[in-house]
C-alpha cells in the first residue's frame, strides 16, 4: 500500500543522534554522542525503598487514572521549589507536570503556533526541540551564538524581518549542545525585545541545576513581570530520565491550554513516577543528591577537558563548560562536522555532527557535540584517543 502522510510529518527525519545509537551494537565502540545523565547519579536504592512503600500504602493511587495537570502534591512542591531556588512564581503562573521536558517544549508550540508562524531559536539548537516544532510546519529562524549567549543584534533582526514569529526558544544555562550560558546582561535584553516585539519566550532549562563552576545566573523566568515566558524543566538529569517527568511554569491562560492538549496527547503524565519525585524530594535531600551529581560531573569534564588539551588542542576549539552535560567542539582547519563524524565512527567512537543541531538542516558546520556524563572514565580517556586518531 502506498501510505501518503500527513504534511505534518512528511517531510521529518529521525534523530541523528537516535540513529548513531543504532551504532551501540557495536560492543567495541565507544559513545561520546548521547545525552543521557550517568548511570553513577541514579539514586537505586532510595528509589527501590520509595516504590515499595507507594505499592505497599498507596497501590490504587500509584495504577489509577490522574489529573491531567499532574500529582497535586509534586505541583506544590514544584512551586515552592521554583519560587526557592529560581525566584519563579507569581500570582498569574500556573504549574503543570509534563512527560519530561520535551513534551512541555511540544506542547507549548502547539498551543502557541500556527502553521507558517516563526519560531526562533538559538544557532545551534536542541534537536528535540527543533523536531517538534517542525511538525507544526513553522518556520524555524536560526539566530548565531556567542560565548554569551545569543548575538542580541541579530536576534532583533531576525524579530523584525519575521514578523509572524510567535516564539524565542532558548537554553539560556549550559546550552545543548554548546554548553554555554548567555550572560545577565543578555537574559535582560532578550525579554526587553520579547516585549517589544510582543513574542514568547519558551525557556528550557534542563541543565541549570548541574552548574559545578562560577555563579548561578538568575532564569529569563524570574524576570519576567508581564507573562512573557514560558520555562519548562526535567526530573530526566537529577533523578532519571526514563521515568520522563518534567514540568511547565507559565502564564495561567497559557497553561490551562495546555492541559487541554495534554488530555488529549497522553491524558496525564505516569502518575507512579510523579508519586516517586514528590516522595523522594519530601523524605531525601535533593539538593545534597544534586550536589554530589555536580561534583561527578565536574570531575567528568575536568577529565575530558585534560584529554583534549593534551591531544587534540592544536586541532580543536572547544567550549569550556561550568555545567550541564556537553563540550563543542570545531575544527581549526574547518573540516565539515559531518565528516569527523564519519572518521570517528571508523575509529570506533561516536560524536555528534554539528548540522544535526542547526535550524536550516542542509547547513554544514565544522563543529561537533561531546557527551562526558553518559561514559566511564575509561571510556573517556579512550575516547578522545581515538578522536584524535581520527583527526590525524
Amino acid at each position: 500500500m502506498n501510505y501518503k502522510f500527513s504534511n505534518k510529518v512528511k517531510d521529518m527525519k529521525p534523530s541523528a543522534i537516535r540513529e548513531i545509537f543504532k551504532s551501540m551494537s557495536d560492543p567495541e565502540m565507544i559513545s561520546l554522542a548521547a545525552g543521557n545523565p550517568s548511570a553513577e547519579s541514579f539514586p537505586y536504592d532510595k528509589m527501590a525503598s520509595i516504590s515499595a512503600r507507594i505499592f505497599a500504602e498507596t497501590p490504587v493511587a500509584a495504577l489509577q487514572y490522574s489529573i491531567t495537570e499532574g500529582y497535586p502534591k509534586l505541583i506544590s512542591q514544584m512551586a515552592k521549589r521554583l519560587k526557592e531556588k529560581q525566584g519563579i512564581g507569581t500570582d498569574g503562573n500556573d504549574v503543570i507536570i509534563t512527560s519530561g521536558g520535551q513534551q512541555g517544549i511540544d506542547l507549548t508550540a502547539k498551543v502557541l503556533c500556527n502553521e507558517g508562524d516563526v519560531i526562533i531559536c538559538e544557532k545551534p539548537s536542541f534537536i528535540g526541540a527543533l523536531n517538534a516544532f517542525r511538525s507544526y510546519k513553522v518556520n524555524l529562524v536560526g539566530v548565531d551564538l556567542e560565548k554569551d549567549g545569543i548575538n542580541i543584534e541579530m536576534l532583533e533582526d531576525a524579530l523584525k524581518n519575521n514578523p509572524k514569529t510567535k516564539l524565542i526558544y532558548l537554553i539560556p544555562t549550559f546550552q545543548n549542545p554548546m554548553g554555554i550560558c548567555m550572560s545577565l546582561e543578555k537574559r535582560k535584553k532578550v525579554l526587553e525585545l520579547a516585549e517589544k516585539y510582543d513574542v514568547v519566550i519558551l525557556e528550557d532549562n534542563p541543565y541549570g541545576e548541574l552548574r559545578f563552576g562560577g555563579e548561578d545566573i538568575p532564569t529569563i523566568k524570574s524576570m519576567d513581570k508581564n507573562g512573557r515566558v514560558v520555562y519548562c524543566s526535567t526530573f530526566s538529569k537529577i533523578l532519571s530520565a526514563g521515568m520522563r517527568v518534567g514540568y511547565l511554569c507559565g502564564p495561567k491562560e497559557v497553561v490551562q491550554k495546555i492541559v487541554v492538549v495534554k488530555q488529549v496527547n497522553d491524558v496525564h503524565t505516569n502518575i507512579f513516577f510523579q508519586m516517586l519525585c514528590s516522595r523522594f524530594m519530601e523524605e531525601y535531600d535533593i539538593d545534597a543528591h544534586i550536589a554530589d551529581i555536580r561534583k561527578l560531573y565536574k570531575r567528568k569534564c575536568d577529565l575530558m577537558l585534560t584529554e583534549l588539551d593534551n591531544r587534540l588542542s592544536d586541532k580543536l576549539e572547544y567550549t569550556r563548560p561550568d555545567g550541564g552535560l556537553f563540550i563543542w567542539a570545531t575544527a581549526k582547519n574547518g573540516e565539515s562536522g559531518i565528516a569527523i563524524a564519519k572518521k570517528a565512527v571508523a575509529q570506533k567512537v561516536a560524536v555528534v555532527p554539528g548540522s544535526t543541531f542547526l535550524a536550516d538542516e542542509s547547513e554544514d558546520c565544522p563543529s561537533f557535540r561531546l557527551n562526558y556524563s553518559t561514559p566511564s572514565d575509561e571510556q573517556i580517556i579512550e575516547g578522545i584517543a581515538r578522536l584524535s586518531k581520527a583527526l590525524d
